[in-house]
């Protein structure tokens, strides 16, 4: 059996919103992406749809050169590798372009991200947030399996799971491949 590698992006800004939830969870990332190559040009999430508006969010396509990561020049990133079978990586893909053919459908879950904190549980039909989502996506597509749902995980959660590797971390602008 075939394998590929996938790739977590976990970033913070020092937007507004994720100071917020820095100070709010205490931890060094309040984002996170995946990433099916290494170019990191095309990334996926659940975040801002313009950069400069926290509020007008949803299912993204980010950029790691681009888009917020631009606009906030001091952001920061750490990157992680990961191994995964062909079956794996397919699964990831069908899925993906799934929720991008109905991506209209699909909101940003601003009152779960809030919810999280107070451990309430309240789970809305396609409405995520960063690790809403991509924890889903995980363990869907039998990656890994967290110990709680999905509308409970945070960015930090996640960077809890074994990695092959850890590709970077530091600023963004510093980055490249």
């Amino acid at each position: 059996m075939g394998h590929k590698y996938i790739y977590l992006v976990f970033s913070y800004t020092g937007s507004n919103l994720s100071n917020v939830i820095r100070l709010a969870t205490k931890d060094t990332y309040t984002h996170v992406s995946l990433s099916l190559d290494d170019t990191f040009t095309e990334m996926y999430s659940f975040g801002r749809k313009i950069p400069n508006n926290p509020f007008i969010a949803g299912l993204v396509k980010e950029n790691l050169y681009d888009g917020t990561f631009k606009l906030f020049t001091k952001s920061k990133c750490l990157i992680y590798k990961i191994r995964i079978t062909d079956i794996q990586f397919f699964g990831l893909k069908h899925d993906l372009e799934s929720y991008f053919s109905n991506k209209d459908n699909y909101k940003y879950n601003f009152l779960g991200l809030f919810l999280v904190k107070l451990r309430f549980p309240y789970k809305r039909n396609n409405y995520y947030f960063c690790s809403q989502f991509v924890s889903e996506l995980l363990m869907n597509n039998n990656i890994y399996y967290f110990n709680k749902k999905p509308e409970f995980i945070k960015p930090s959660d996640i960077q809890k799971i074994n990695y092959d590797d850890i590709l970077y971390e530091g600023l963004v602008t510093n980055f490249s491949i």
